[in-house]
């Protein structure tokens, strides 16, 4: 059922969020604090049996794709935590982030880092669409546990008050945050797997009172907590425990009343078995200075080193990293040494943008190498800017008004066309703009994923990211991240070889265009790998205790010069993130890959 409303503002102060700024230590960039109203939402509500989806109109598919998922989210959680929520659950979707930072339902605006809100005043939620599918719906479970938290530890029905209100909000950040991401992600995450790894050979384990100083995420930490308690004692100790929290009013206490096991034996015993689980990896894998050398790191600049983009000469470097207090900015460095060249974006300072999306997308180098472009947010609109390498100065630009937000541009070797990757109704789809002229065109048009785009040398394919090959719309199924081919003048796009168990992001051409570099992770743990696209053969270039990763398991973190033999790569390590640049031939080729763990599926 559907029905019109328009939302009014109101300060709703006590929220839940989930995000990623506080994972990496990054100063809140958001360039105006002042929350400003860019466009005017005239929501409509769908009705499903237990929520109210609030939408508007560009997003009215990926609204119905939602409503599935929540009904889903649900059914899993009621069965899980023993608990049915009390009243109609309230749904409220943006469109993109961009949107999203305009929302009135709560005070002040979403910072860049932040996926979604879930406030106790009336437990709404809100978020937006992430674009894939599959996060999308990661971040609604995330925060339907939130909405689950909240009812099941409120005294009573009722208004707020100093009385009534949920004992969740006084429960430890890890206790809760780490919940729901076990809930909403399950025990087996990569991406957290290497937050632990790495914690774990580095002596950072935290013990579960540790895990109350903010130095440890508690997304990452917190959920790996929760997957040993309920690997251990079974899910159901996940809602008997709130319960009890809820009773007592202490993560501590309630821990220890279910389980019958003091903390600190809890503690003992959960860190004896990371180390035994990951003792014979350390032995079997390398550190990434056996591959290639370290550019970047905090002990020759700073941390946070994200999203490198080598120029197609391979001697310089474009970069985002936190070098200046107050903010994320966006550097050229020379490759051989480090040694920063010049600051092309200072976003902490510079009015014009909202948002570089330092998150999910890197930039692209020209053919010539004087040019930079990358995606952006002015306003709330996106952007493709051009910056001139030497100065940083932008030298042009255009505003993509009917797009949600756009992602890792790529440019064709003759400089005229840009294909990059854009959230449109909640979708991601790949586009291409030309800059003479001022032609937008959109390559897909569906609710499959497509990320990642790379041009090839020839200019004859588009080497991308998709999901099309293993999604069942139908089910809410969502396969695995494969790679594909795009033919820019038909089309038509076809299935590579890639594992098709594991994730396969963030393809990077050979200069000969005869191979494909990306990041994969069929052991577990995110390597570099290369593809021989003539032969379909794969090889694995890198094999690291930790991974190859940006800020989130699909940020890019893998790059490639044009015109020489040479990559370089982001890795998490000693809790930050540091750049590594490889030239050596025999590293370059790689081992090969049995060809049991590989395959190719259906093209779509």
């Amino acid at each position: 059922m559907l029905r019109r409303r328009r939302l009014s503002p109101r300060y709703l102060p006590v929220v839940i969020a989930i995000g990623v700024t506080a994972c990496i230590g990054v100063p809140d960039t958001r360039f105006g604090q002042n929350k400003v109203q860019y466009d005017a939402f005239d929501f409509e509500i769908l009705e499903t049996e237990h929520f109210d989806i609030f939408f508007y109109e560009e997003e009215r598919e990926a609204a119905a794709q939602a409503g599935r998922m929540a009904e889903r989210w649900y059914a899993r959680l009621t069965r899980l935590l023993n608990h049915e929520l009390r009243g109609r659950q309230p749904i409220i979707y943006y469109a993109s982030h961009p949107h999203f930072k305009q929302t009135t339902q709560i005070g002040g605006a979403p910072g860049e880092g932040t996926g979604a809100v879930t406030e106790a005043l009336k437990r709404r939620i809100i978020l937006p669409f992430a674009g894939p599918l599959k996060e999308t719906d990661h971040v609604l479970g995330h925060e339907m546990v939130h909405a689950f938290q909240f009812d099941m530890t409120q005294r009573r029905e009722g208004a707020l008050s100093n009385t009534n209100f949920p004992r969740a909000l006084q429960l430890p950040l890890w206790f809760i945050e780490g919940m729901a991401e076990y809930l909403s992600i399950g025990p087996d995450d990569p991406h957290t797997a290497m937050w632990i790894r790495d914690a774990a050979i580095n002596d950072k384990l935290p013990t579960m009172r540790q895990l109350n100083n903010p130095r440890f995420f508690p997304y990452r930490f917190g959920q790996a907590f929760w997957a040993y308690l309920a690997g251990r004692f079974g899910d159901e100790v996940v809602g008997r425990i709130l319960n009890a929290a809820a009773r007592s009013g202490g993560a501590e206490i309630a821990i220890e009343r279910v389980i019958g096991i003091p903390v600190d034996s809890v503690n003992a015993e959960w860190h004896e078995e990371v180390r035994r689980a990951y003792d014979d990896l350390r032995e079997e894998t390398h550190d990434a200075d056996h591959y290639g050398k370290l550019l970047l790191s905090k002990e020759n600049g700073a941390g946070l080193n994200t999203a490198p983009v080598l120029s197609p000469d391979g001697t310089e470097l474009v970069f985002l990293s936190i070098r200046d207090v107050f903010s994320l900015d966006m550097f050229r460095a020379d490759a051989e040494t480090g040694k920063i060249l010049n600051k092309l974006v200072e976003s902490g300072t510079d009015p014009h943008f909202e948002s570089i999306q330092f998150i999910r997308s890197a930039g692209a180098w020209n053919s010539t190498g004087d040019r930079f472009v990358f995606g952006a947010v002015t306003g709330s609109d996106p952007v493709l800017t051009v910056v001139d390498v030497s100065n940083g100065d932008i030298v042009r630009e255009k505003v993509l008004p009917d797009l949600g937000e756009v992602f890792n541009p790529t440019w064709s070797p003759d400089g005229s066309v840009i294909v990059f990757s854009a959230i449109v109704g909640g979708f991601s789809d790949l586009y291409s703009y030309h800059f003479e002229n001022d032609v937008l065109r959109r390559l897909t048009s569906d609710a499959y994923t497509d990320l990642h785009p790379a041009w090839s040398p020839d200019g004859r394919s588009i080497a991308f990211v998709t999901d099309r090959f293993g999604t069942d719309l139908s089910r809410l199924s969502y396969g695995n991240y494969q790679l594909a081919l795009m033919d820019p003048g038909t089309g038509r796009i076809d299935a590579i070889v890639s594992f098709p168990d594991a994730k396969n992001i963030n393809p990077q051409w050979s200069k000969d265009g005869r191979s494909l570099y990306f990041l994969a992770d069929p052991t577990g743990i995110t390597n570099v790998y290369r593809l021989d696209v003539g032969s379909g053969r794969l090889y694995q270039i890198t094999d690291l205790f930790t991974g190859v990763s940006g800020i989130t398991a699909l940020s890019p973190a893998l790059t490639s010069a044009k015109d020489t033999d040479k990559i370089a790569f982001s890795v998490y390590e000693k809790g930050d993130y540091n750049v590594y640049v490889v030239d050596e031939a025999g590293v370059l080729a790689g081992e090969p890959v049995a060809s049991s763990q590989v395959g190719v599926r259906k093209s779509r």
